[in-house]
């Protein structure tokens, strides 16, 4: 049974950074594309920051240059380096499980199978 942990969430204040890491148990987390999404209140979830098993990263535009996503396949364990964090980046992070296996990086919810139980960035100006 492939299970996913967050952690690493808090209220931290504009400018900070923060380090979001993701513990995944089951499965051949190498074989698997790895995400960050995010959630607001009253809007959809969106993808932050994916990592191909190739190590191949890509990030929504808002956070280009402020967020590193990064692997450690012996670790099972992908993480989110959120660098000047900025209200806005306000929401619940969670990591994701791409469904196939040596999959392409795709960036929709639909296409991850497995996800986190969440962990709560909060952002005070």
């Amino acid at each position: 049974q492939v299970q996913l942990v967050e952690s690493g969430g808090r209220l931290v204040q504009a400018g900070v950074s923060l380090r979001l890491s993701c513990v995944v148990s089951g499965g051949t987390f190498a074989a698997y594309n790895m995400a960050w999404f995010r959630q607001a209140p009253g809007k959809e979830r969106v993808n932050v920051a994916s990592i191909a098993w190739s190590g191949t990263t890509s990030y929504t535009d808002s956070v280009k240059g402020r967020f590193i996503i990064f692997r450690d396949n012996p670790e099972n364990t992908v993480y989110l380096q959120m660098d000047s964090l900025k209200p806005e980046d306000t929401a619940v992070y969670y990591c994701a499980r791409h469904r196939e296996v040596w999959g392409r990086m795709t960036l929709s919810a639909s296409d991850y199978d497995y996800w986190g139980q969440g962990t709560q960035v909060t952002v005070s100006s």
